[in-house]
């Protein structure tokens, strides 16, 4: 194991092992298309479910922060993996297109809560310095179960679709039991009155405010690649296999380099690493745009896989430096909530660019807004170590 992982707290590979089980049963929503196909339900009826999955992961950070900070990370993460896991159930049992998208509207919104106390608990349980190290270990995991999960889904998919949704359930299950047996819930610092329970500890926060948002346009930029990018295959006249072989190629790059690359760069000053991380990613992005076969889509890939690599669990990191011990879990929810209004634009304003206003458009608008968000995160650096400074003192 690389240095950069050495020395973390047996609270961070918990919930590294915890999240490579649950994404190794995100089996049901990569075939949800077809599993409404099998129900009959299509065209216009499929995009109210759709629809109802992405507003849930808009609902579930916001509420989750807020029961991180108020109730605890444990009880937070418990509610949100088991009521995922009955809303499975729901879903697979739905006799109608409104039952889905009810049952959509709770996975994801249940789904979504864990993400916020989780990135909480890792923060308190390590110091600034190790917080990124955390982070990446975490989206390691992420993309460790990612990888194999979407070979696993095709498998049980051919076999019946059930099968996905009980292993689904069952990995959110186990996870819980995980939560249970090997997660204690830490002692948090008491809320200050002024700040209350809500997010106005957020909305006041100056520097969040310019951070976040810079943040969100990174965000929709490398969300292009899971909804621009499959458009681009597509209309090059290419099989989704080369779709699936370009993920491959992500997933191998992300899995195989992460631990190496982190190590490398722990030293550095983290924001500016996440804005060179950042600015790969717009260029690997508009890349796209120049990609008429295998080789070309290769190179597009490789960039940005890269730059998703070098920016590894900086942004989460950075978000806890920033917030107040009491307030912890509200920034985390605040920033799964900017990751996913970030994902919803790029499925809505990115694919209807796509569409209505041309490829050459999204491509340069990726490039040009990717990298004006990377220079002005840039330009916060010194603000930032100040504020991180001050806790660290505090603390």
């Amino acid at each position: 194991m690389p240095s950069s992982f050495r020395g973390l707290p047996p609270v961070v590979w918990t919930i590294f092992a915890g999240t490579i089980v649950n994404r190794l049963g995100y089996l049901v929503t990569p075939f949800l298309v077809f599993f409404l196909a099998s129900r009959g339900v299509t065209g216009t009826d499929t995009s109210y479910v759709l629809g109802a999955l992405g507003a849930g992961n808009l609902i579930g950070p916001a509420v989750g922060g807020i029961l991180a900070d108020r109730i605890g990370r444990r009880p937070t993460m418990l509610i949100g993996l088991i009521g995922a896991a009955a809303a499975q159930g729901a879903l697979f049992l739905a006799p109608g297109v409104w039952t889905m998208a009810a049952a959509s509207l709770l996975i994801s919104t249940a789904g979504s809560t864990v993400s916020p106390a989780a990135y909480a608990l890792l923060a308190d349980a390590v110091d600034s310095e190790r917080r990124q190290r955390a982070y990446a270990l975490f989206g390691w995991g992420v993309n460790i179960g990612t990888a194999v999960a979407g070979v696993l889904g095709g498998y049980l998919a051919a076999r019946g679709y059930w099968l996905l949704f009980a292993v689904d359930a069952g990995s959110m299950l186990l996870y819980a039991g995980v939560v249970v047996a090997r997660l204690e819930e830490p002692t948090r610092a008491t809320t200050k009155e002024k700040d209350g329970i809500g997010y106005g500890v957020v909305l006041r926060d100056r520097l969040a405010l310019l951070l976040l948002p810079l943040f969100g346009i990174q965000l929709f930029v490398y969300s292009l690649t899971e909804v621009a990018l499959p458009l681009a295959v597509r209309d090059s006249g290419l099989s989704p296999a080369v779709y699936g072989a370009m993920a491959a190629v992500n997933a191998v790059l992300v899995v195989a380099l992460q631990p190496f690359v982190t190590a490398r760069l722990a030293k550095l000053p983290q924001l500016a690493v996440q804005s060179a991380g950042s600015a790969l990613i717009a260029v690997g992005v508009a890349l796209t745009g120049l990609a008429d076969g295998i080789v070309g889509y290769t190179v597009s890939v490789v960039v940005w896989s890269l730059g998703e690599v070098v920016v590894a669990g900086i942004a989460a990191g950075v978000v806890a430096n920033l917030a107040p011990a009491h307030a912890r879990g509200r920034y985390q929810g605040a920033f799964s909530w900017t990751w996913g209004v970030a994902r919803f634009a790029a499925l809505t304003v990115g694919v209807a660019a796509y569409t209505t206003l041309g490829a050459g458009v999204l491509w340069w608008t990726a490039l040009l807004a990717g990298s004006a968000a990377s220079a002005a995160t840039l330009a916060l650096v010194p603000r930032v170590h100040r504020r991180t400074a001050a806790h660290e003192l505090a603390a």
